[in-house]
Order: C-alpha cells, then structure tokens, then sequence
C-alpha cells in the first residue's frame, strides 16, 4: 500500500516495470551488499585467511536478505556513524553474531556493476522487441507507397515500409550500442582503498597470485568475466558515462520516432493501437483520440537523452583517487536513467506493436500530392532533350504556384499536369512531357 503522504517518482509509481523497480530498491541493494561480503568472506577463507571461520560464513549466508528490523538497526547507526556501509556492516554483525569482525575485510563498497549490469539485461530483450516489432511493420507495408516529407512538407514518394525501416535502423545502432556496453562491463573486484590492493598485500602476506586468485573467485561468484585493469577507490565512472551515453542515444532514438508517430497521427496516416477498455482520448473532447503514448515516449525520452550530461560532470570532476561528489547524484542518476529507458521501452512495444495503418487516407494524400511529384520527371525529361534545367525549372515552379493556389484558397483540385499541358513554354516538347507524366504515374 503506498504512501500517500511521501513524494514517490512518478517513474516507479506510474511507468516503469516491477522487475527493473525491485532491481533499484533499498532491500536489494542492501541485500548485494551482503551478497558481496558473503563472496569476499568464501574466496578470503578459501584462500587462507584464518580468521574467518565456517560458522562466520554461514551466519552471513544465513541473512542475505535484510529485514525490515536489520533496516531499522542500520538506519539508527547510520544516524549515528553518518556513513551507510558501515552502518549496514553493523546491522549484519547484529544479525550474524559469527560474523562480527570478519565482514568487509581490507574492502571498499561497489555494487553498482551490478545492478546496472542486471538492468541491461532487462533493458536490451525489450528494445530487440521493439526492432522485432517495426521489422514486421516493415515488411508488412513495404510496398504501400506514401508521401515521403521533408522540412514536413510533402516530398518525392516512398513506401511506409520504408519510412518504418529508417526507425528501425536507429534503434538497431541503439541496440548495437547497449550490447557493446554490456559486453564490456567488468567487476572492480579486491583493489583496496586506493586501488594499489596495499590492504590485500597485507592480508596475504604480499603473495601477489592469491590476490589474483581472490579476484578471480570474486569475478566467478559474481557473474563478470574479470576486473578492470585500473581502478582507484572506485571503478572509474567513464564507465558509468559509456553506459549513460547509449542509453541517451536511445532516448533520442525514441524522442525522433515518437515524433514521427505523433506527425502521422495528426495526418490521419496511421494511429496508436487501442485497448478495448480505453475510452477516454481527451477529457472535454470526446471525438478526440490522442496519440497519448507516444507523447509520453517523447516527454520521458527528452529526459533520458539528457541525463548523460550529468554523467559526464560527474566523471570529470573527480579528484585523484576519488571524491565523494560523485554519491548523491549517482544514488539518482543510476535508477533514473535505467528506470526511463525501461518506461520508455513499455509503451514503445505497446505502440510499435498495434500501429493502425489507413491506407485511404494515405492513398487520397499522395493523390493529392502526385501531380507535384512528377515535375522532378518531367525536368529530367526535358534535359535529356537540350532544354535549360534552370529555365524549366522556374516555369514549373511558377505553374506549381498557380495550382497551390487552386487548392488552398479555391478549393480545387490539384491541377499542375493540366496546367503544364495548356503552357505555352511545354507545346514543343508536349510528348516528352506527356511520357514523363505516364512514367510517373
């Protein structure tokens, strides 16, 4: 039951998913935690390090997931100590008695690998769905042709087959980007407090290849394929920043296809799909039917295409080995993005998935439109055979004005071909004209 009294983000209380909500909660993160120092205690121990027993391990394996009574310990320690890693140290060693002294030994905290790492995984099965999706509309409409529009104004034809494929490909190089980054994700593993693994040195009596063992353990617990090379205090947050960039990539992707959506709908091409049950399309409006999820993919899109930006101050304003200036924002900044993303891809599979298609509507238009369309034809034609391209150029613009004018102030028909037959400039080369016009159409 939520709370109404508290602010919650629209992004967890209205469109993200439960899977990538739970990913980002305070019992899952303080649960990795536990997690992580179960891990570190089993390759210590496994490695020689004496002072952590069998019942230690076990009472941490016991208490993975926290309790909201451990939460309530960690809360008032933290209060306390005013730092959450070793308030939840002590909220387990309260838990796990066995444990106490032997938890987070010569380490420093870092689990956001993997909650990001897990997010991507969620993240790159439903934008394939998507690609999936409009690769289907794709085919289905490859051969329906429709006016093409540049700076919105209607342009030489192409098929909606094809004006979906531009899309698609977008979203393919959106794809492309994440599994990159996803392929590329690494564990920081044991470095120590400076990266130097000075504290691991210690522990292992400066036996380099156990610490290269226990990082390897460490790697094979936690599902990475190995460490980063260089690492300070923390991973580097060009990491966090790479990830950032595809997925604000891809919030644009999603900015300039729902734009699209939203300009078709206008024009009566197509539509979003309708659930049975929706009824509603503007509150005073009734005979409206708003393009309402692709305006929702726009506003969350805008602010996913932006978040990158504080990424990249983030990155670049730590000092040295690390600051703490990268915290507060991060705790944000790392949900939000994968949250909008996750958002985002829901109602983009909703969409892509039901388009409506009129093809009526799209016939009549490009009927409209085509006697326009064929001048590019007839100017070819008419070089072919010694006629200045500049000259007929201005004859036909000057015909195409007059049309125009027809059909938006006198309401006619378009009647440009008409029009080019009767012009006194076209008598001589009426036949070429006349079989650039058949080509045409």
């Amino acid at each position: 039951m939520p709370n109404y009294d508290e602010y919650q983000t629209p992004l967890a209380s209205r469109y993200a998913s439960n899977e990538m909500k739970k990913l980002f909660t305070p019992r899952e993160r303080a649960s990795t935690w536990r997690k992580l120092w179960l891990w570190l205690a089993e390759a210590e121990k496994e490695l020689g390090v004496t002072q952590i027993s069998s019942e230690a391990i076990e009472a941490i394996r016991a208490n993975l997931v926290i309790s909201d009574e451990a939460f309530q310990v960690a809360a008032d320690e933290e209060r306390r100590c005013r730092h959450d890693v070793m308030a939840h140290i002590y909220a387990l060693e309260k838990d796990a008695p066995a444990a106490a002294g032997v938890i987070h030994i010569a380490a420093t905290s870092c689990f956001d690998l993997i909650f990001m790492r897990d997010a991507l995984d969620l993240i790159l099965p439903k934008l394939a769905k998507v690609v999936h999706n409009l690769s289907q509309f794709a085919f289905k409409y490859k051969d329906l042709p429709t006016l093409g529009f540049t700076h919105y104004q209607a342009a030489q034809p192409i098929t909606l087959g094809r004006r979906a494929a531009q899309w698609l490909q977008d979203f393919i190089f959106d794809l492309e980007d994440i599994e990159y980054v996803r392929a590329s994700l690494r564990f920081r593993g044991a470095q120590g407090t400076t990266g130097s693994q000075a504290s691991f040195m210690e522990i292992f009596h400066n036996d380099t290849v156990k610490i290269d063992k226990l990082n390897q353990i460490l790697c094979e617990k936690s599902g990475f394929p190995g460490c980063y090379d260089i690492s300070t205090q923390t991973y580097t947050r060009k990491v966090d920043l790479r990830i950032a960039n595809a997925l604000s990539s891809f919030g644009a992707t999603a900015v300039r296809v729902a734009t699209d959506i939203r300009h078709l709908c206008h024009d009566k091409v197509l539509d979003e799909p309708h659930e049975a049950g929706q009824k509603i399309g503007s509150s005073a409006m009734p005979y409206k039917s708003n393009p309402m999820r692709s305006e929702r993919i726009c506003s969350l899109g805008r602010k996913l295409s932006n978040i990158s930006v504080n990424f990249t101050d983030t990155f670049s304003r730590q000092w040295l080995e690390r600051t703490l200036d990268d915290s507060a924002i991060r705790r944000m900044d790392i949900p939000d993005m994968f949250l909008l993303a996750d958002s985002i891809l829901i109602s983009l599979d909703n969409v892509t998935d039901g388009l409506v298609v009129f093809p009526a509507i799209i016939r009549s238009q490009l009927t409209q439109e085509l006697p326009f369309m064929a001048t590019e034809n007839v100017i070819i034609r008419l070089i072919d055979h010694g006629i200045s391209r500049q000259e007929a150029h201005e004859q036909i613009r000057i015909l195409s004005r007059e049309a125009a004018y027809n059909v938006k102030m006198e309401g006619g028909n378009n009647d440009l071909i008409e029009r080019i037959k009767k012009s006194e400039f076209f008598v001589s080369p009426i036949i070429i004209i006349l079989y650039a016009i058949e080509l045409a159409h």
